[in-house]
């Protein structure tokens, strides 16, 4: 039998869940906010690990606030005034002007931001990794991160010279470790939240001719470990078991902070030019 109390609390659960069910129904079904809310739903997502950031990502609330209108698309891109508010802007983008300025245009597509911009985000997130894996073998760091500058005892950004030409022989940091017999290539990826799945099996098939070479030449197992977070923070299922192969104990919290500052920056720069 259900007291008063009871009855109550199942009354306003239920009258909370159709609110909510509904409200996020409206949500995805709009062809440009929805966009998101739908990407976070479809099954490579790891919805858990890609909200966390909302808990405990040790953001400012400003810049929060920032990242969630950014996925919600609701910031004055020259495609939304072109578009939504309907004022005769040219949507095109004002860096490059050669494709519709959306925010997914300049997170992760413009050619112009990605000269320096997407470069810069992305060699932050990679020396952090660095300087997670050379404290891990216990090599002479800065005590932050950030003020770390990689040398070469762990192959940081350098080509790998085969007996046979590879193209693809470059990836962002090499660990060779003698007393395993092991090699990984770590290479880390910002896409856009819609490609990281994409990114990912590219990442895997871009240097597996370098694998089989070096497994050769240096008689060692060697594997890829793709690194790839979302540019406006997406996590792809299996991220956290690759992290978990690179020495160090890499943080999917620091490593998404990261990203996201700097994507805040990029879309800040761009908007108030």
């Amino acid at each position: 039998m259900i007291n008063n109390n009871n009855y109550y609390y199942y009354y306003y659960y239920y009258y909370y869940y159709i609110i909510y069910t509904s409200q996020t129904k409206q949500w995805e079904g709009k062809a440009l906010h929805g966009r998101y809310p739908k990407r976070m739903k479809e099954a490579d997502v790891d919805h858990h690990k890609t909200n966390q950031w909302l808990k405990s990502s040790g953001l400012k609330a400003e810049m929060e606030g920032f990242i969630v209108a950014a996925q919600d698309q609701s910031l004055a891109t020259r495609s939304y005034h072109a578009s939504i508010i309907k004022d005769g802007t040219s949507p095109l983008c004002r860096m490059c002007n050669k494709y519709d300025e959306t925010i997914d245009h300049i997170v992760s597509g413009c050619p112009e931001l990605a000269k320096t911009e997407y470069t810069h985000r992305h060699d932050k997130a990679a020396t952090y990794i660095h300087w997670k894996v050379c404290r891990n073998y216990n090599i002479k760091t800065s005590e932050k991160w950030y003020d770390h500058k990689p040398d070469v005892t762990i192959l940081w950004d350098m080509p790998i010279h085969t007996d046979r030409e590879i193209t693809a022989n470059r990836p962002d940091i090499v660990i060779k470790d003698h007393k395993t017999k092991t090699c990984k290539f770590i290479d880390m990826a910002v896409p856009s939240d819609r490609n990281t799945s994409v990114k990912v099996i590219e990442k895997l098939s871009k240097y597996k001719d370098l694998e089989i070479e070096t497994s050769r030449m240096w008689s060692m197992r060697t594997e890829t470990i793709p690194v790839i977070i979302g540019a406006l923070g997406a996590i792809k299922k299996g991220l956290e078991t690759y992290l978990g192969r690179i020495p160090g104990q890499i943080s999917i919290s620091e490593l998404r902070k990261i990203t996201l500052l700097v994507t805040a920056h990029i879309l800040r720069r761009v908007l108030s030019s």
